[in-house]
């Protein structure tokens, strides 16, 4: 199969965050494994996390110039959306990505492959595409529920007919009785029409394309897989968990940034701990908490008494000073912790997939975008649910009400809407609980490891990932013909 497949040249581009990044460069991996030729466009300053990422697989990578700070209003240097986390200058950044498409095309014309796949914040890649008769392909990196929870509160409007943010509503033409409210679907500001536009474009761009790529597998969600292909009738293509591309541990350690922490250092603490006892507390690499809430946090850690790896996003008031403890913990707690081998604390970025697959760790604390939620999922684990922006909040409702595998700490409404009073301590203390000790996350531990299984599975030679990707092969190239 992957001799014959030689002849078959794809590209991907990846929206310039490292959350649409690093799935994507999985993605184009598990290409690459099946001897395609692969190529990666991005911009010069994206490239080492890239790099890191490939790590040995053949893949080719290609850069385009970003714009401009006289063209965008953003500061030089800024071509990751981690560089670009306040409001306006988020804008500025998504406006920005319009001006990439004719460095884009002057690729796709140059290099004539048989397919673009594209992420879905470049809406325009479709046309760009068709002008080279090179079918564009949409990767959200997500999976077919939260898809089909997009699709239908789009295509349908429920939330339109509420009277209140508060009050619920089901989501008409979904199975399973689905029930949201206004607060948990994703805000668009009304005040910068370039910038809407471009949102609701990105939303309907799976519409005109030639399909997707969904990251999840069909045994973990065969209803809205089902769905969306046949009710909402898109073309779509599951190939995932792609993050299981990842083999051995020094893939899983490259993967992405720079670890902030020496990967010899934290396989080290968690070989020192018990199977199943660690929980790993992680909320992705785009949220900013405020002090009092992770003082919150570490209390409600340290109140479950459940031995623990937390990563803090870097930056801000969560740098610690010189000798000094930072405001944001209680006093005493890293003193605390450390004495006790109770838990460890990563300033910045941490191997995720490496952590989550050690046997030591027994439950995620997360925010559920989807990323993470899969690989969760694919290491057989129970989670906490704390849903931020997004669709995560429909993420966390897959965990908790379809799957099973999920605790909620009860947050109801976007980070960004002012998101009222911090989750409390003894909340996080027994969630935290909920998900590690007892009989309930016993049998919630048990169900996950069958869906770690059935993920592992899914992906190995005959597994329906696997061969969904033969059926995708096989539709570019009847499209090629």
């Amino acid at each position: 199969m992957a001799n014959k497949n030689q002849d078959l040249h794809i590209i991907f581009f990846p929206f310039l965050a490292n959350g649409h990044i690093i799935p994507c460069i999985d993605l184009a991996r598990v290409f690459s494994s099946r001897g395609l030729k692969v190529t990666i466009v991005t911009t010069h300053l994206n490239v080492p996390l890239i790099s890191r990422t490939i790590g040995k697989a053949k893949i080719n990578i290609t850069t385009i110039k970003f714009p401009s700070p006289e063209e965008t209003g953003l500061p030089e240097g800024c071509e990751n959306s981690e560089s670009a986390l306040a409001p306006d200058k988020f804008i500025k950044f998504m406006k920005s990505t319009l001006l990439l498409r004719e460095p884009l095309e002057q690729v796709l014309e140059q290099e004539q492959p048989d397919c673009l796949v594209a992420d879905m914040f470049f809406p325009w890649s479709t046309d760009s595409a068709a002008k080279f008769n090179i079918p564009r392909i949409v990767f959200h990196g997500l999976g077919f529920f939260p898809l089909c929870v997009l699709a239908c509160t789009r295509q349908y409007k429920p939330q339109d007919k509420v009277s209140s943010y508060t009050e619920p509503f089901l989501v008409p033409n979904l199975p399973g009785e689905i029930t949201l409210t206004k607060m948990q679907l994703p805000q668009l500001p009304q005040h910068d029409k370039v910038f809407t536009k471009l949102l609701e474009e990105s939303n309907e761009s799976e519409l005109k394309s030639y399909g997707v790529i969904a990251n999840s597998f069909y045994e973990l969600e065969p209803v809205y897989a089902d769905h969306y292909r046949n009710e909402l009738g898109r073309k779509a293509w599951h190939l995932g968990p792609v993050s299981l591309c990842n083999r051995d541990s020094e893939e899983k350690a490259s993967r992405g940034r720079e670890p902030s922490i020496d990967e010899h250092e934290c396989l080290k603490w968690l070989q020192s701990k018990e199977p199943n006892s660690v929980v790993y507390v992680c909320f992705g690499s785009m949220t900013i908490f405020s002090d009092a809430q992770l003082k919150e946090i570490a209390m409600g850690l340290e109140a479950s008494e459940v031995p623990f790896i937390w990563v803090v996003k870097k930056g801000g008031k969560t740098q610690k000073p010189e000798g000094e403890e930072p405001e944001w913990l209680p006093e005493g707690f890293e003193e605390r912790i450390e004495g006790s081998g109770k838990g460890l604390i990563i300033r910045g970025w941490a191997p995720q997939v490496m952590i989550l697959d050690h046997e030591s760790v027994g439950g995620f604390v997360t925010h559920c975008g989807w990323n993470s939620t899969l690989e969760g999922v694919s290491a057989g684990l129970p989670m906490v649910t704390w849903p931020m922006y997004g669709e995560q909040f429909y993420n966390a409702k897959f965990l908790s009400d379809i799957v099973k595998i999920g605790v909620g700490v009860g947050v109801q409404t976007w980070i960004g809407m002012g998101g009222g009073e911090p989750v409390k301590k003894d909340v996080v203390e027994k969630a935290v609980k909920r998900i590690m000790v007892g009989d309930e996350a016993e049998e919630m531990r048990n169900r996950a490891k069958e869906f770690g299984k059935m993920a592992r599975r899914a992906v190995e030679v005959g597994g329906s990932s696997y061969n969904d990707f033969n059926s995708l092969i096989e539709d570019l190239r009847s499209h090629a013909q």
